[in-house]
Order: structure tokens, then C-alpha cells, then sequence
């Protein structure tokens, strides 16, 4: 019997190691979350969305729900966030797993986790959302802790628990937009150089150089990475692709760093995620 609804809740995530100069990446989850709700009703095969990216859901309802369920049925498709959209914080990752997610869970008691996420992967491709498919990002999202994939290959390379004790302030800059990512691919030793500090567990060097690359190739202002590293945060990054700056700080630290980040604009704090996510399937 197919359950009316499903619901899936998939957290968000920040970088480690930026994927786009060479395809390899690394990410931790963070405790902000996106909870998608997909629907059956009878009617004449309408989907009804709730918000933006109709071409991104779209691709996934037709990969995963069979046509003449689709045929018969009005499905509806609703949408909660709380991950800033456009600032670098995997919002589109989450969003794509989670509607993946609910609507492989809508169809089966037994889940693939790596179907699951390849689905979400190529419709972003093909929503055109992202460049390397963010592999990283949907792993980090998806199962929590610190990730390191390949995103060519939709690799998973190796996933750990990340320090629950830690907290993770988030800003988001005062009029500051999104530069061209391409920039990025010119440097790909540099990158690579990052990507093996985090192969070796180094996660917080491996992001304060992230930092330092994204900020100084595309042009972000790098003063706030220095005021959260001179306030006490263990790193701090750009994340992913801006213009977001992620710090990394124990609790005794928050407040300081919380101060100095302000002055460049809005911030929030929120923690270390470890767990993988969750679907919910509604029956009568």
C-alpha cells in the first residue's frame, strides 16, 4: 500500500575543501535543517510546488515516481528551510536530498542511500544548480560529519563523526554577492593541497586554506576569516561558493566571535550535525 505522504528532513552543510577546481571536496554537516513533504491525491497529474526550483523537483518526481502513479495522482510538494538560500550553505543539496528522499520513501520500505543521492545529484546537474554536482555537499547533508568524496564519479571516500561539542557561526555578508566560481578551476594544485590537509584529518587547516583560496581568487573580503581566527574560532571559511563565511568555534569562544563577525553583517549560530537523515511515511 503507498502512504498518502512522506516526509524527509535532511540538514545542511558547510566546506571544508571547495570541489570545483578539481572535482575532489570535503564538507561537515551543520544542525540547520530542510524538510520536504510530498503528497498523493487524486486527480489528473498536476504537481503542485510550493516555491522556486519547479525544474529541479520536477527532475526527481519523474525519475523516481512511476508514471501511472503520476497519471492518477495530483502530487503536492511542500517545502521548509531554514538554510539561507544562495549564500553558499548547501541549501539546494539539502533541498534536492530531502525531496529525493520523501519520494523514494513514498514508493519503498527499503531505501538506498546512494540511489537516493545520485538521483539528487544528476537533477541538480540537470536543474543546472551546480557545476560538479556537489557530491560533498549532498553526503555532508545527507548522512552528516565530515565528508571527503569525488565528485566525478559520485565517490564517497570516507565519512567520520564531526565534534558535536563545537558550534558553528555563520555569516552572511552585508552586500555581498556571488562572484564567477570559474575562477576557481585555475588552481587546482592549490586545492588539491587542501584536500590532502583534510585527508590526513587535518580539517581545520585544510578550511582556514579553503579560506584563504576562495576569498583571495574570487575577490570576498578576507577580513572576517582573520577577525574569527584573532577572536578564538579553531577555522573559518568561505563556504562554498560565497559569500558565507563559516567559523568553527568552541563554546567559551561564541560571543567574541559572534562581536567581530557583525561588523561585516547578519549572523547566526547553530552546531555540528551528525545525524544522517530521516524520512517519515503517512498512511491513511
Amino acid at each position: 500500500m503507498i502512504p498518502l505522504s512522506c516526509q524527509a528532513t535532511v540538514h545542511g552543510a558547510i566546506s571544508i575543501v571547495n570541489a570545483i577546481a578539481t572535482g575532489k571536496g570535503s564538507a561537515l554537516g551543520i544542525s540547520l535543517k530542510t524538510t520536504a513533504k510530498i503528497s498523493l491525491m487524486k486527480g489528473e497529474g498536476k504537481i503542485i510546488f510550493q516555491r522556486r526550483n519547479n525544474d529541479l523537483f520536477t527532475y526527481i518526481i519523474d525519475k523516481v515516481i512511476p508514471k501511472q502513479i503520476r497519471k492518477d495522482n495530483d502530487i503536492r510538494l511542500s517545502i521548509y528551510s531554514e538554510i539561507p538560500i544562495g549564500f553558499g550553505l548547501k541549501s539546494s543539496s539539502a533541498v534536492s536530498s530531502a525531496v529525493s528522499l520523501a519520494c523514494y520513501g513514498l514508493l519503498n520500505d527499503e531505501l538506498n542511500d546512494f540511489k537516493i543521492l545520485n538521483t539528487a545529484v544528476e537533477s541538480c546537474r540537470l536543474a543546472k544548480v551546480t557545476m560538479t554536482g556537489a557530491f560533498d555537499d549532498s553526503t555532508a547533508c545527507y548522512f552528516g560529519g565530515f565528508v571527503l568524496t569525488d565528485n566525478y564519479s559520485n565517490t564517497l571516500l570516507r565519512r567520520e563523526n564531526g565534534p558535536e561539542e563545537l558550534s558553528v557561526i555563520i555569516l552572511i555578508p552585508n552586500n555581498v554577492h556571488r562572484k564567477n566560481i570559474l575562477k576557481l578551476k585555475s588552481f587546482p594544485d592549490l586545492f588539491n593541497k587542501a584536500f590532502e590537509l583534510a585527508e590526513q584529518l587535518d580539517y581545520w587547516t585544510a578550511m582556514k586554506l579553503n579560506g584563504a583560496l576562495v576569498s583571495s581568487i574570487m575577490s570576498y573580503d578576507y577580513e572576517p576569516i582573520i577577525a574569527s581566527i584573532e577572536s578564538g574560532a579553531l577555522s573559518a571559511s568561505v563556504s562554498g561558493n560565497g559569500p558565507s563565511v563559516a567559523a568553527i568555534v568552541k563554546e567559551k569562544n561564541i560571543d567574541n566571535v559572534k562581536v567581530n563577525l557583525e561588523r561585516y553583517g547578519r549572523t547566526f549560530i547553530c552546531k555540528v550535525n551528525n545525524r544522517k537523515a530521516t524520512v517519515e511515511r503517512i498512511f491513511g
